[in-house]
């Protein structure tokens, strides 16, 4: 009952709309591989030929050196965006702006194409250079643009939270992990830094950095463009400053306070969710409808079955419980990731290695493909 008392309206949304995202990527990301394996072997019919190897431009899959890597690009351009804000946060405006559209028409493009089904042919429209597009993948593209306007004329936090929806899930359907191994050094390194600068940045530079960078809104474009035109004190100057969507932010019951979450919280893990759904699927094509061999603790066929992905995103719950809960007991911000690491990568190293699966896993868990079956039960 303590625990319940310490997780009001706002943090329950956020564990349903975390939740449904990391759901609703990694199977976006199942989807594409699935399409690009269809494509593939359309390709490999007209050629005569077969490159199991071949895989989608658009996909970017994360090696061990961008890894380690990644934490230190993070935290410079958390100083950059720290020390420069008013220098760079028109520039940074507009830049997210941009990649929120694009990303947020992916995130419509299903039901723009379940929309446009039965009135429309799937032929694509050339627009010269600009390249050739459907007009499911049009209409999504148009209302993607539309809230972004939308967006920036209001600064309403619902519009925020859509935007930062697309991007969470893009990130997710884009971005692979190929390997245990590269999972947990990149979670591994991300904590460090997620506890580095929520926690000691304070007593280096006189200001929780994490926390100003999140919470500082930018002024907006159409001020700034109104101001350097000299358009008039009316003209563009009743717009509101813009908190960006690098965060879900939802209100409370009464009003008085706001539930942050950052979408580095969710996009992070929901890579690990991402990888282990795709090893679910790639087991379940390999064996078929076999529960594999049993792992060195002789566990039983129950446990056997018990998929990677279930288990992954319950401690993903868990881990987010565990932060909203410490976070409103020590009312102060909580590094997320501090928690929701060790409460997705230790059952799952665990299961692993009670399934017999932790070598294969940590290394190369996709070293062949089989196309027997392109259904998971889930």
């Amino acid at each position: 009952s303590r625990a319940y008392s310490l997780v009001d309206s706002s943090q329950v949304s956020t564990f349903l709309i975390s939740i449904l995202l990391i759901v609703y990527g990694s199977f976006r990301s199942l989807n594409m591989d699935f399409e690009n394996q269809d494509k593939e072997k359309d390709n490999s019919s007209a050629a005569g030929s077969f490159n199991g190897n071949s895989t989608n431009n658009s996909i970017q899959t994360i090696d061990s050196t961008q890894a380690l890597f990644l934490p230190i690009g993070a935290s410079v351009s958390l100083l950059v965006m720290f020390f420069f804000f008013d220098s760079v946060q028109v520039v940074f405006t507009i830049c997210t702006a941009v990649l929120a559209t694009i990303a947020f028409a992916f995130l419509l493009l299903p039901m723009c194409q379940y929309l446009t089904r039965p009135c429309s042919p799937q032929n694509k429209i050339s627009f010269g250079c600009c390249g050739r597009f459907t007009a499911a993948e049009l209409l999504s593209f148009s209302l993607s643009v539309m809230l972004v306007l939308i967006w920036v004329l209001t600064g309403h936090w619902l519009l925020m939270d859509a935007l930062a929806m697309g991007l969470c899930v893009a990130m997710i359907a884009f971005v692979r992990l190929p390997s245990l191994k590269v999972s947990c050094l990149l979670l591994s390194g991300l904590l460090i830094y997620d506890v580095f600068w929520v926690f000691f940045s304070a007593y280096i530079f006189n200001s929780n950095v994490m926390v100003k960078v999140a919470t500082q809104p930018a002024d907006n474009p159409l001020d700034v463009l109104s101001r350097k035109l000299h358009l008039g004190p009316n003209v563009g100057r009743d717009v509101p400053r813009l908190s960006l969507p690098g965060k879900l932010v939802f209100p409370s019951s009464t009003g008085s306070h706001f539930s942050m979450l950052g979408i580095g919280d969710i996009v992070m893990p929901g890579l690990l969710l991402c990888f282990v759904l795709r090893y679910d699927n790639y087991k379940k094509q390999a064996n078929g409808d076999s529960c594999g061999a049993p792992g060195p603790g002789n566990i039983s066929g129950r446990m056997q079955k018990v998929s990677y992905f279930h288990c992954t995103l319950i401690g993903y719950f868990v881990g987010l419980l565990t932060a909203t809960v410490a976070s409103r007991i020590h009312r102060a911000a909580q590094p997320a990731l501090l928690y929701l690491v060790p409460f997705t990568l230790l059952p799952l190293l665990t299961m692993a290695y009670l399934k017999g699966d932790l070598r294969r896993m940590w290394s190369e868990p996709f070293h062949s493909k089989s196309s027997s079956s392109r259904f998971l039960e889930v």
